[in-house]
Parts: structure tokens; sequence; C-alpha cells
């Protein structure tokens, strides 16, 4: 493990790996951390050739590169090693000469977090914890409890009771215990924060365990790998939090310190219209730390945060890479749903399908050029949230079981015939 030091965003404050467990003890929760690594160190000891001759296609294929011990015991789901499709039809459609969609939800729990959750979950093995929890909207919290159940692990979950069913299904399907918060994200965050204080459970909350990042980074790792090690020009991801974007950040900053690629992707964040803290920040030129909480209203329930935890890396992540972020609404997230199923063949929840509305609002603000190479990442399933997805699917054909009715329903569809 190459792990060097970790270091508050805030003030610059350095610490020992063993020294802190969340945040900056001096700027508090706002302090997140970031790991680092001796990448002098890791150039040497760590080829890229011995990751490409690697037949783990998972996220351990890159355990090198992560903040975990060679020998320590890792979950035995399949995370990672999840598919990027090249879709020229969505290109076409959209004006790009080339699109690809990373497509997350092909994790174990059906969502990107998947691959935070497995880090973190190792790594509260491999320091003997009897505990885990979080809060979550459901992804995260799916993530978690779907991991821990793997290794018996007891895991206790704080979720906004308005959450979809589908996404509560799961975590009480793998034997989470479930604290249905009366209220939302945030309230079910600083819930989950209070019992990890009290009961000294190992709390996985995105933002402030440093860890979750460090799991998320991998999806850059594979997506640099199968471009064959050439950054794409812009990564388009949705935003909430903001731990998922300075994930991805992380993941090719470090790819960058190694040699392994020549340039880094610039990065645009999506943010509903009703949950645009980060949005609004980095509009106005605003200090990321400062950030207020507001009252986040919208469909994409995986991206909806008052105040996001991560806000200050997520920004860093836009201007360093001279991206940008924008807003969408919520109509545009949800009609982006079936146009992104029909035209790339990934189903997206609201807040993956957001990727698609974010680049078109991208390339009409002029954030994207038609020529470059673009990824959209698509962080979440969409049997994640059907009712969403109902409300823009369309309807079927209600038919008898009678050929001639049938012919009626073919012919004013107009669909062909061939004899």
């Amino acid at each position: 493990m190459f792990v060097s030091e970790l270091r508050c965003v805030i003030c610059g404050r350095t610490y020992r790996p063993d020294e802190v467990k969340y945040t900056c003890p001096v700027c508090g929760h706002v302090g997140t951390l970031d790991v680092l690594y001796d990448y002098d160190a890791l150039r040497r000891a760590v080829p890229r050739e011995t990751i490409e001759r690697n037949p783990d296609s998972s996220i351990w294929r890159y355990r090198s590169l992560l903040p975990l011990a060679a020998d320590a015991k890792v979950p035995p789901m399949m995370v990672g090693g999840t598919p990027l499709y090249q879709s020229p039809r969505l290109a076409e459609h959209l004006g790009l000469n080339h699109v690809w969609v990373k497509d997350d939800g092909r994790n174990p729990t059906g969502s990107l977090k998947d691959r935070a959750s497995a880090l973190v979950t190792a790594r509260a093995m491999a320091e003997g914890i009897q505990v885990m929890t979080t809060a979550s909207t459901g992804n995260a919290a799916a993530a978690l409890a779907g991991l821990t159940a793997s290794v018996g692990l007891p895991a206790v979950i704080f979720v906004p009771a308005s959450a979809p069913e589908a996404k509560i299904a799961q975590l009480l399907i793998y034997g989470a215990k479930v604290m249905l918060v009366q209220g939302n994200y945030d309230a079910a965050f600083d819930l989950a924060v209070a019992a990890s204080e009290r009961y000294g459970w190992y709390n996985r909350n995105t933002g402030m365990n440093p860890y979750t990042l460090e799991g998320k980074k991998t999806v850059s790792f594979e997506i640099a790998e199968q471009l064959s090690w050439q950054a794409p020009d812009v990564v388009v991801v949705s935003v909430g939090d903001g731990n998922i974007i300075s994930g991805v950040h992380k993941g090719f900053r470090d790819l960058l310190e190694l040699g392994w690629i020549n340039r880094m992707p610039r990065l645009i964040g999506v943010q509903a219209a009703g949950s645009a803290a980060c949005y609004d920040v980095w509009k106005r030129g605003g200090d990321p730390a400062t950030m207020q909480p507001i009252n986040a209203q919208t469909v994409a329930d995986s991206i909806s945060s008052d105040l996001p935890h991560d806000g200050v890396k997520a920004v860093r992540a836009v201007r360093e890479t001279k991206g940008a972020f924008v807003s969408v609404p919520d109509q545009d997230i949800l009609d982006g749903i079936p146009v992104l199923a029909r035209l790339s063949g990934v189903f997206a929840e609201p807040a993956g399908a957001a990727v698609y509305a974010g680049v078109r609002a991208a390339m009409s603000e002029g954030h994207v050029r038609p020529d470059e190479r673009v990824v959209l990442l698509v962080t979440g399933s969409g049997l994640k949230d059907i009712r969403s997805a109902m409300r823009v699917a369309g309807a079927g054909y209600p038919v008898v079981p009678d050929i001639e009715e049938v012919e009626k329903i073919r012919a004013a569809l107009n669909l062909p015939v061939f004899k």
C-alpha cells in the first residue's frame, strides 16, 4: 500500500493514514480529506503492464493503486469491470462524432456506489470492524447492504422513508437494519453521523469517509484502460453529494501522475435544477467551502442533496479540469430515460439518465464541441426506480387473443409485413 498521507481540502493540514478516521479534526465535517500516494514509489513498483496482464476484471485488478494492503481480504462480489459501449446512434442524435456510455448500473446491486462500498468493506474487514453504517437515498445503502451481507458484517442503514420502494426492498432483502428516516437525505446523513459517534459504528457516509472516493475512482481506471489508455476529451457525470465526480477526477489524476495517460479529460457535472448547490457556487465563482444548505427537490433522488458533503472536491474537480457544471430540469432528466435506452441500450435511473440531459445542455452552452470524444457515465440501473421510468415509458397496446385484432394495431402503427 503506497498511501503517504491524508490532506485536508480546506486548510491543507496533513495526517498519517492511521491518525484520523474521517474528516479534518480542525476544519470539521467540511474538511474532507484527500488520500495521497507516493507516486514515485508506485510508478517504480507497478508498471502498467502488470495491470494489463491481470486476469481479474473487477476493481481488484487495480488493488496496487488502492489504499488496501496486498494481503487484505476483499468481498467476493464481482464489482467493477462494467462495459463501456460505443454508441454511434446516440452520437448521431446528439450531433457528436464519438460517444461512449459507461454502464455502471451493471454492478451487483445496480449502481456505481458498489465500488465505494467494496473498498470500505474491505478496509473494515482488515481493521476488525464489527458494525457498519451509512446514510443514503438508496444506492449507497444498497451497495453497503449487499457488500456487507456477502461477508457477514452487520449494517445499519439510515434512508429517507420517501426513497423508491425498489431501493428499500434491496436493503431489507440483504438483511440490513433499516432506519426509515422521516426526513430527507441530509437528515439521514446527520443521524448516521450521530449514531456512529455514539455507538462506535464505522461510517461509510459519502464525503465523510475519505475511502469512498478511492473506490469510486476505479471507474476512471476502467474508462482509461477500455480506451487503450487514451483519456477521452470529456466525461459527463451526474452530481449530488459530489463524491462521484470527485472520484472520477481523482482516478484520472492518479493515472496522470503515474504517466499512464497524457492529459486530463474535462469534467462536466450535471445537477438537477432543484438540487444545484454546486452549479450555483461554480456559476458565481464562489467558495464551495461556504456553500449553504438549500431545499433540494428533484425526481432524481440519487443526486438530491441540500448541502453536498463533497462539494469542495466536486467544484475543484470541474475547475481544475476546465470543465463546467450544468443544471437541468426534472422533465429533461425523465425524458432522457427512454431516449438513452432506445439509442444506446442502457436503461438508467433518473440520476443516471441526467447525463443525457446534461450533455445536451453542455453543448448548447458551448462546453462540449461536436468533434470531441465524450463519455457519459451512467451511475445506476433504471430498475432502481421503475415508477419514474413508467412516467415516460409510453403505453402498451391492449389486445384480445385474436390475430385480426393484432392486424388492426399493426396497420395503425404502419409496421412492415414480410412475405
